[in-house]
């Protein structure tokens, strides 16, 4: 087992592994909570009132090196401050999906593991259109094996419909991630860890799977050694998926490559190189939801399976990737990492959405505008980003005053270009007609495409934090980002100039329990211009935090318990007034956004045969005006899944989980342009199960039933309404050697 010079592990987590136990003080208020969740006997450990000694350890951030392929936690991460620590040294929230957990939960995309995530919740203006929140902001920092990839939510190009067959695991970190992201949201950051080729044996891994609505995938996931000593290696992850969808006229289909070669310059010399090839093809695609409301106000109610994309309607997306990074690590402990990346990215679609209230009885709408008969429109869309990325970084400990401390430095360059053209018509109440009896809207003649955004952006940064050792149990982390941040766009040029602090501060109750406390912030630039022409100052994020966390069998499980505030300024509002001189609407700065809860979390093997993430937020979020910020997203959730492997029957696991939240709504105006609708969806909880079972040692069968209930829920809350699937199946196969 490998550990890095720089990480501590305590005593009991090496010496007294007792797998099938875990011993928790009983004083502790963390250890109560944490045992009224799990409700299981845990066996009494040694003597405790032994003092038992730190020792100093090295540890690797190398998942395949410190935990079994089947927990669902890793040991360390690099997410929070790019230095190698445990979830308990690092003073922020932290939750890791594991390759494990997306295979038993059948996790086949972004979209699913953030779904699945503790403090994740999901807005959908259409299928496979979604944007994520944490903490009632939304998510727009996300980062490939720690390097931020920049995303503009504003246009759908398929980022969150990333496969996971080619992630060993994804990383969230909750709360502002600056020193890590740059310019983003105080939300939270995710994180994607790719596979390498890390077996010197040919090995590999084929499964098929067959589920609800004919969808079929197939994945096969081969490693070589491509040398007879094994210091050069190769991996290769390909996959087919193709599929309808409980919406009528809907059908999916994904192809995927991902190849990379992981080469042994030297001993402490590591080179890889990659390519990641992804392409989805949707027919019926839909844009937006059906009406939530009629003409008088009254709910609407569909059928599920209703979809009001005509024949014509299509999204397409695919990326292409070329990666490349080199890891040298010193005697001393220290370590270099220089890593590049260039993607390009394209979309093409061609879209039809409705807009507006239609009568109960005779189908006739009005528009949603008073004044405007406007009911929908079609939308023909192309897009393409290009985006290259440079990361260099160096990590490693020194000594100060007789103590061993920490430090991470590094730059980071961006440089991206999204460029989009479309062309769209409209339509009024005399091209719909009766809308109850709505049928196939004929594909209209397209106009030609005009230009309607490109943008290029720089990010250059410069980036350093610390991590003191100011006494055995107490330790600090300083760090700070520079960001020169630059936007050329059609009509302006923008550039702000940045720096983001962050501090932590991490102390050792005993050897089980550390308390932590943490200020992290981010900033996000805005093209939006006062009254006089000026662009306002960039929306900052600044997150306060404090908790407990603890860990037990060498951090193979792991808790949380944090409490913590997000203040946001700077956000540009509006009151309709005109840029001197220009057209333009011209915005001015409000402060007072404020987001505040408690989050608990607890992922890992509890023991041997359990495996369990549990996770719990609540919070309220209100702007600078006192409203409530982005009431669509649940203020509660719960989340839980496990896996059991029976101990009488050790071929067979069985598992599932329930993902709960409390009711979210929205204020909508009416169809008179004056008075105001209520939207809401009620508080529900999505019930999910899973069995595999190991017919050899190389073959297993696995079943997932999902929505075990059936139950009827809508994740676009407010003028439409778009429903999560029904309840639905998959039987797969799955063969290793």
């Amino acid at each position: 087992m490998m550990f890095s010079a720089h990480n501590r592990i305590r005593d009991n987590r090496v010496t007294n592994p007792a797998p099938s136990t875990l011993r928790i003080p009983s004083l502790s208020l963390l250890a109560v909570v944490i045992t009224a969740a799990l409700q299981v006997p845990y066996a009494v450990g040694a003597d405790t009132s032994k003092k038992e000694e730190s020792m100093v350890v090295t540890a690797s951030d190398d998942n395949s090196a410190n935990t079994q392929d089947t927990d669902y936690n890793v040991p360390v991460t690099r997410a929070a401050t790019k230095m190698a620590l445990t979830a308990r040294d690092t003073p922020q929230s932290i939750s890791v999906i594991s390759k494990q957990r997306m295979e038993d939960q059948k996790l086949e995309t972004l979209n699913d593991v953030l779904k699945n995530t503790t403090g994740i919740s999901e807005f959908n203006s259409g299928a496979n259109r979604s944007n994520f929140y944490s903490r009632g902001f939304m998510i727009d920092n996300y980062q490939i094996d720690g390097v931020p990839s920049l995303i503009d939510s504003q246009w759908n190009i398929g980022d969150t419909l990333s496969d996971t067959a080619i992630y060993d695991r994804v990383e969230i970190v909750r709360g502002a991630t600056g020193l890590m992201t740059g310019a983003g949201s105080p939300a939270a950051s995710v994180n994607m860890i790719r596979k390498h080729a890390d077996s010197k044996e040919f090995v590999g891994n084929v499964s098929a799977s067959y589920g609800s609505w004919d969808n079929q995938r197939y994945v096969a996931d081969l490693s070589a050694p491509l040398t007879e000593s094994g210091n050069v290696r190769g991996r290769m992850v390909a996959g087919y998926q193709d599929g309808d969808s409980w919406l009528d006229n809907y059908h999916t289909q994904k192809k995927f490559f991902y190849g990379v070669v992981d080469a042994d310059l030297t001993d402490s010399t590591t080179l890889s190189v990659g390519y990641d090839y992804q392409e989805t093809h949707i027919a019926g695609a839909t844009w937006g939801g059906l009406p939530t409301f009629y003409l008088d106000g009254s709910k609407t109610h569909y059928d599920r399976s209703t979809n009001l994309s005509p024949d014509w309607a299509y999204n397409d997306s695919d990326s292409k990737t070329v990666f490349a990074s080199l890891k040298q690590n010193f005697s001393n402990g220290w370590l270099f990492n220089l890593s590049g990346t260039h993607t390009e990215a394209t979309m093409d679609s061609k879209l039809l959405y409705i807009d507006g209230y239609f009568d109960k009885t005779t189908g006739i709408g009005v528009g949603p505008y008073a004044g405007y008969d406007l009911l929908g429109g079609t939308g023909y869309n192309t897009a393409k980003r290009k985006e290259n990325s440079v990361d260099a970084y160096v990590s490693g400990p020194f000594e100060l005053f007789g103590r061993q401390h920490e430090l991470m430095a590094g730059v980071t360059y961006i440089r991206q270009n999204d460029r989009y053209v479309s062309t769209s018509t409209s339509f009024t109440s005399a091209d719909v007609g009766d809308f109850n009896h709505w049928g196939n809207y004929p594909e209209p003649d397209w106009d030609p495409q005009a230009l309607a955004q490109d943008n290029t952006i720089h990010q250059k940064s410069a980036y350093m934090a610390t991590r003191l050792s100011l006494a055995d149990p107490l330790h600090l982390i300083l760090g700070a980002r520079y960001t020169k941040y630059n936007a050329d766009t059609l009509t302006q040029n923008m550039e702000k100039n940045n720096v983001t602090p962050y501090a932590g501060l991490v102390y050792d109750i005993n050897d089980t329990y550390s308390a932590y406390a943490s200020y992290t912030s981010i900033f996000k630039p805005q093209t939006y211009r006062n009254a006089s022409g000026a662009y306002l100052s960039p929306v900052t994020g600044k997150s306060y935090e404090t908790g407990i966390k603890g860990d037990w069998m060498n951090s193979r499980v792991t808790a949380s318990l944090a409490v913590f505030r997000i203040e946001q300024d700077h956000l540009g509002a509006t009151d309709y007034a005109l840029v001197q001189g220009s057209t333009d609407y011209a915005y001015y700065e409000q402060d007072g956004t404020v987001s505040k809860g408690v989050e608990f979390e607890i992922n890992g093997a509890v023991t041997d045969n359990l495996q369990m993430t549990f996770g719990a937020t609540r919070y309220v979020a209100k702007d600078g005006d006192g409203a409530a910020l982005n009431p669509t997203q649940p203020r509660t959730s719960l989340k839980l899944f496990t896996s059991y492997r029976l101990p009488m029957l050790q071929d067979l696991t069985v598992g599932g989980g329930v993902n709960w939240q409390t009711h979210t709504w929205d204020n909508v105006a009416g169809p008179d342009g004056a008075s105001t609708l209520y939207a809401e969806q009620g508080s529900y909880a999505l019930v999910d199960l899973f069995s595999r079972y190991r017919v050899t040692k190389q073959l297993s069968v696995q079943a997932n039933l999902n929505n075990l209930f059936d139950k009827t829920y809508n994740i676009d809350v407010g003028r439409n309404t778009v429903y999560g699937e029904p309840r639905n199946v998959s039987i797969s196969a799955n063969y290793s050697f």
